[in-house]
């Protein structure tokens, strides 16, 4: 049984060095700051550019939502904005959701943020929200995110062959998940 109180009223969550606190209107500034980087863009097959207007709104309407829990990542020492994290796209009958993760420059990369983050959300989805699966798609071009993946307990399922045409070039993406009775990393 999915908990969408657990969604509606998501926990803060925290990690050795980070803060996973509720995404809303204060991350604005955060979240301005990497949404349109062409590098960061592109691990995540971006090719949109987002408005001022349209964080905003966006960033507006996340709270209190029973379908989905967005994070903002911050660094506990400091209080840094360093990205957001998703659960989204709820199919509640098979209690399932996708996992996105963004992280906000590419300074805070290789650090082993990615990884605590994966882990703290895939507990609180499969442990707190109720759910038995949760999805991922990382592009080829992403190993780096593929192997942080693959270490919080993520299993390829498949290849979504030329899912995206990337500068020219066909690049495949690959299908992940982790599920309730997998052995948690």
């Amino acid at each position: 049984m999915i908990s969408e109180h657990a969604l509606a009223q998501q926990a803060t969550l925290f990690t050795p060095r980070l803060k996973l606190e509720q995404l809303g209107e204060k991350h604005f500034a955060g979240m301005m700051q990497g949404i349109n980087n062409p590098e960061l863009s592109k691990l995540t097959g971006t090719l949109e550019v987002f408005t001022l207007e349209r964080i905003q709104s966006w960033l507006t309407g996340l709270p209190g939502r029973n379908d989905r829990a967005d994070w903002a990542i911050v660094r506990q020492s400091d209080g840094v904005f360093l990205g957001e994290v998703v659960l989204n796209n709820l199919d509640e009958h098979n209690q399932s959701m996708n996992f996105r993760i963004a992280l906000s420059s590419v300074e805070v990369l290789n650090q082993g943020y990615g990884t605590e983050v994966t882990k703290a959300v895939i507990d609180y989805g499969l442990d707190v929200v109720g759910l038995h699966r949760i999805s991922l798609s990382v592009f080829a071009f992403n190993p780096r995110a593929r192997r942080v993946y693959e270490k919080c307990g993520f299993v390829q399922e498949g290849v979504e062959r030329d899912a995206l045409f990337w500068n020219g070039v066909w690049v495949d993406s690959i299908i992940m998940s982790v599920l309730s009775s997998d052995p948690r990393v």
